[in-house]
């Protein structure tokens, strides 16, 4: 080892090497048997690393291992891959050369302080912190991001704020000279306490190579609303509040010299009105510059707007903008390909100015990229998958890790954080002493604030997939086999598809963008039946507040229910996936989940805690998913019979809905005296409570189309209607893009047609840009080629392109090329970037 070289010598290195050096003497292998080596390329040339960060090789030179890297981080990756083999056995005398380098630049996990009663254990335990970081380096993630204050959403939460520790975060870590600002009931010895585990998670963060980002999501010091504060800010106001802020953040960074970055949620949600926001956070953006190091300054991309992009612009700071993958949830892969009409953008009302960008004006994004996607832009953009789909239960589908391993890093974004399992337990005050650990069975309890262990393999696939999307599945199978033994295979082979289930109904269901509003896992019911009144839902979907009524967060992609009817009532089906497609998709999921699982049961060392753990898990996805499928046929149905009045089919929808709902209740006794009965994420509705409490709200809507059923006066059946055109097995064409487009030139894009039955197709194109509509255009038929052009006033643009293609066959039925893949774990249209060069 060079031991000039910070590369080879470095904290990263060296705790890499120690890493290895642990994980021999586990396995009673003396260290140096073979002697590892590091080194950099100019050491070792025949190592022939490609010039991207994070990359690495390993190569045989001699009687030893080298492990080539041009930085730290890569050559952290490349001790870990053998420190992991050593721990599963392998014998490193038997390595042969290999090389990696990473697909997604940022690889990052967010961990929320939400609760003083619930995550104060863990923050202040330095084992936990050993342990976990230790976990998320070996899994290659290279970002650490601790979210403090994100638990509220000032101006937006109904019943203000009281549990407030933390949220605005200076007066619990420190005195900022000059000010007397408090934290009633925080003193001195306390604050000190703050601030010195923050400075130990940063530097263990920095020590496994993790760049390690502090969210400071709240900059309110009172949330009004009649909040009662728990700990109650004094000495601040309104004339103080900027200059205070950006005292503070100066000295947080000069305290805490291993904090890279920080991120902060620029709009009104995080205590500072839109109008004029610019003016708050230049002040806080000097304070950051004032400290004269280089620092990222990740902006929560929601209601940003130009004026804060100039309120950042400072020589030592690195802006950067975090946009919401899919709304606040977990969806497939891949971007949505639109956003919820309810999405876009409206004039600011009178009155409403303190919401006015966000809400209204840049409404659009909220939930997606938004229109920052530009090729000449001045900021990067990256990526936030938030928890509002599953928070609770196991996941594990490599499939969809690797998707997201290749679309983070969409239109030529950084990567991608991801909000981990637990996300915001005991949000909104909800939280209790000692009530972390969801679980309540004694065998299956996590104690010493390791709950976290139980969702390890979840880690693993995210960090592996996002650094190499391609990565052998020995991978994560090492882990596999040492967790679950002979039932290894199974429960992957069980987990992958059910896994996948609840983010394609994220994707297709809609029914609210927040996280805390919608959270399939623990459905709260939105009913079926137009007699019945939901109000939970009304907020964020469109009326009727019933599932014919609720748009996909994808509508390009996916037809809503009540759409796809009235497609099939007019003759004007197109090629948008079905909802019957997606039930169809969901069965297909549930049974290849549900035979892996009957074989995992019985070759699974159910004596295990862990294996128990995940038995009962899989047993709870295999029910939501023929929940959730049963009820996308029971919509359609029942959506059919508001259309035609045709008995037949309200007959079929509660066919349809019955069984659904009998999966679901069955939940309930499958975790009875496993998780607590009141699974605490908020206090909103849909944040908290348990599967049996939502049985009540499925069985009145079941009893509520019951009865239309027998007040029904019966029709023929709507035959013609059913009749749906078969969508065609395979689109029956083939395309090769072009390399680029010349900005202000024709672009021509054409399909070779493969399959006779293809009579004609249509061009589907926009920009790269969320606030903008699909513009089509249909193909002209020459021959065995189909082709369209995307004139030169569109192209004269400074976004990239995305485009697909509607392809139409002889029987009736259409396709949509590229679509998705059986996985469901790819991009259903093509992003083609200008050849221009910006300047």
């Amino acid at each position: 080892m060079n031991e000039q070289n910070p590369v080879t010598t470095g904290r990263t290195a060296t705790w890499a090497m120690e890493q290895l050096v642990r994980a021999l003497a586990e396995k009673g292998i003396a260290a140096g048997n073979p002697p590892v080596r590091l080194a950099t390329p100019d050491e070792v040339p025949a190592a022939d690393l490609p010039a991207v960060p994070e990359s690495y090789a390993i190569l045989r030179a001699a009687d030893e291992i080298v492990v080539v890297s041009n930085d730290e981080i890569g050559v952290r990756c490349g001790v870990l891959e053998l420190a992991d083999r050593v721990a599963a056995g392998q014998d490193l005398a038997g390595t042969t050369p290999f090389a990696e380098q990473p697909a997604v630049p940022v690889r990052g996990v967010v961990r929320s302080f939400s609760s003083v009663d619930e995550d104060t254990s863990w923050f202040h335990d330095k084992q936990f912190w050993t342990e976990y970081l230790t976990w998320l380096a070996a899994s290659r993630f290279n970002r650490f991001h601790l979210a403090l204050g994100m638990q509220y959403n000032y101006g937006a939460d109904r019943r203000g704020a009281t549990d407030n520790y933390l949220c605005f975060a200076y007066p619990f870590l420190f005195e900022v000279d000059g000010y007397d600002v408090q934290a009633e009931g925080v003193g001195a010895d306390e604050q000190k306490r703050n601030l010195d585990t923050l400075r130990f998670i940063a530097a263990e963060s920095k020590r496994r190579g993790l760049k390690f980002q502090l969210g400071l999501w709240n900059h309110a010091y009172d949330y009004g609303r009649d909040s009662v504060h728990r700990y109650p800010i004094t000495g601040i106001g309104p004339d103080t509040h900027a200059e205070y802020c950006k005292a503070g953040i100066a000295k947080l960074l000069t305290e805490c010299p291993d904090i890279d970055g920080l991120t902060f949620r620029v709009h009104y949600e995080g205590g500072i009105p839109d109008h004029q926001h610019e003016i708050f956070w230049r002040a806080v953006f000097e304070g950051a510059n004032s400290v004269g190091r280089p620092l990222e300054i990740d902006m929560h991309a929601k209601g940003v707007d130009q004026a804060l992009l100039d309120a950042v612009d400072l020589p030592n700071l690195s802006p950067v903008l975090s946009a919401k993958y899919w709304a606040e949830h977990v969806g497939l892969p891949y971007h949505q390909a639109s956003i919820r009409a309810k999405e876009t953008a409206k004039p600011i009302p009178a009155g409403h100015e303190m919401k006015g960008i966000t809400e209204f004006s840049r409404r659009f994004t909220r939930y997606g990229y938004g229109d920052f996607l530009r090729e000449d832009r001045s900021v990067d953009l990256m990526f936030r998958v938030w928890p509002g789909t599953q928070k609770l239960l196991a996941w594990g589908d490599p499939a969809i890790a690797a998707g997201y391993g290749r679309l983070s890093t969409f239109g030529g974004s950084r990567g991608v954080d991801v909000c981990e399992p637990l996300y915001f337990k005991g949000r909104h005050g909800s939280g209790e002493v000692g009530m972390r650990d969801p679980y309540v069975r004694e065998d299956l309890k996590l104690p010493g604030n390791r709950e976290w262990t139980k969702y390890r393999y979840g880690y693993l696939l995210w960090g592996r997939l996002l650094y190499n999307p391609d990565a052998e599945p020995e991978t994560w199978r090492r882990h596999l086999r040492s967790t679950y033994g002979e039932a290894a295979a199974h429960v992957e082979n069980a987990l992958s598809p059910l896994s996948r289930i609840l983010p394609l109904v994220t994707v297709v269901h809609g029914v609210g963008g927040s996280n805390n509003g919608y959270w399939p896992e623990v459905y709260l019911n939105l009913p079926i039946s137009s007699r019945v009144e939901s109000p939970h839902y009304k907020g964020d979907t469109d009326p009727p507040a019933n599932w014919g009524g609720v748009s996909p967060f994808d509508p390009t992609t996916f037809y809503g229910i009540d759409e796809y009817v009235a497609a099939l009532a007019g003759r004007k089906l197109s090629a948008k996936y079905t909802p019957l497609e997606v039930a169809s998709w969901i069965e297909r999921l549930v049974a290849d989940g549900q035979e892996a699982l009957v074989r995992a049961q019985a070759t699974a060392d159910q004596s295990d805690p862990q294996v128990r753990r995940m038995l009962i898990d899989l047993e709870i996805l295999v029910r939501l998913g023929r929940f959730f499928a049963g009820k996308f046929r029971a919509a359609v149905d029942y959506s059919i019979y508001r259309t035609t009045e045709d008995v037949s089919s309200l007959e079929s929808a509660l066919r349809h809905y019955r069984p659904a709902r009998n999966a679901y209740v069955e939940i309930p006794a499958i975790v009875d005296g496993v998780y607590q009965q009141d699974l605490r994420f908020g206090i909103e509705a849909s944040e908290h409570g348990h599967w049996a409490d939502r049985v009540p709200e499925i069985d009145v809507d079941l009893a509520a189309l019951a009865a239309e059923l027998q007040e029904a006066s019966g029709t023929e059946p709507a035959a013609a209607l059913l009749a749906a055109p078969v969508r065609p097995s395979t689109p029956g064409v083939e395309h090769t893009g072009p390399d680029g487009f010349e900005r202000g030139k024709p672009v021509t894009l054409s399909l070779d047609v493969v399959d006779p039955d293809v009579i004609g197709a249509t061009l589907h194109y926009r920009h790269v840009d969320q606030s903008k509509p699909w513009q089509q255009v249909p193909m002209e038929l020459s021959g065995q080629t189909l082709s369209a052009a995307i004139d030169g006033d569109y192209t004269a643009s400074t976004y990239p392109l995305m485009y697909f293609f509607s392809v139409r066959h002889r029987a009736g039925g259409q396709a949509l090329y590229p679509g998705l893949a059986a996985d469901l774990s790819n991009q259903p249209y093509v992003v083609l970037g200008s050849t221009t060069v910006s300047g």
